[in-house]
């Protein structure tokens, strides 16, 4: 009676060959997994790094524009600038600058002769306390947005000086028009 045989491991520790498409089965599996593993974060680094360089380039647009930006300052902006601009006002604008030592806020808006009545006290003043002729708007300011009071007017302008925190702002009031004031307002706060 003759004992079977059992398959002998092959020399030198190697295993038995493998059938060519288990070989490239596996091969392609693996480079699946590397694939997955490897290729699937890189490409979501990559688009997430020009996401976030366009941001980066929009925001240095947004705040590296000088001038003036048509619409209304956000709640929070004129909430922390105290500029209450009534509810019924046109041709309203704003711009804002900030850096270690002051943060301003201008902005300009037409309103009729109630509406800045009622803008002035919500400030905490009156328009009685605006004078004759006088354009409290800085050089400086006008140049940032690029206001020019050199029309027939009359101006009318105060400062509102305030105890720190809270602002100062400089009022200038174009009454060139009896119906309407197209106001103007740098409200400058110290961080």
């Amino acid at each position: 009676m003759t004992v079977p045989r059992q398959p002998q491991p092959p020399e030198d520790g190697a295993h038995p060959a493998e059938g060519r498409s288990r070989m490239i089965r596996r091969r392609t599996l693996t480079l699946l997994i590397i694939v997955l593993l490897i290729g699937v974060p890189a490409g979501y680094l990559l688009i997430s790094a020009a996401q976030s360089r366009d941001s980066g380039r929009d925001k240095e647009d947004k705040y590296s524009a000088t001038g003036l930006t048509a619409g209304w300052p956000s709640k929070v902006q004129r909430r922390v600038y105290e500029v209450p601009i009534t509810h019924y006002s046109k041709f309203v604008a704003y711009y804002e600058t900030n850096n270690w030592k002051t943060s301003r806020l201008y902005v300009q808006f037409q309103t009729s002769n109630h509406g800045l009545r009622l803008f002035l006290s919500r400030v905490g003043t009156t328009e009685a306390a605006l004078h004759n002729g006088r354009i409290t708007i800085k050089d400086r300011d006008k140049k940032i947005t690029g206001w020019d009071f050199s029309g027939p007017g009359p101006f009318k302008g105060l400062t509102h000086e305030q105890k720190d925190p809270r602002p100062t702002q400089d009022i200038t009031v174009d009454r060139s028009d009896p119906k309407r004031a197209m106001v103007y307002v740098v409200s400058e706060t110290t961080p």
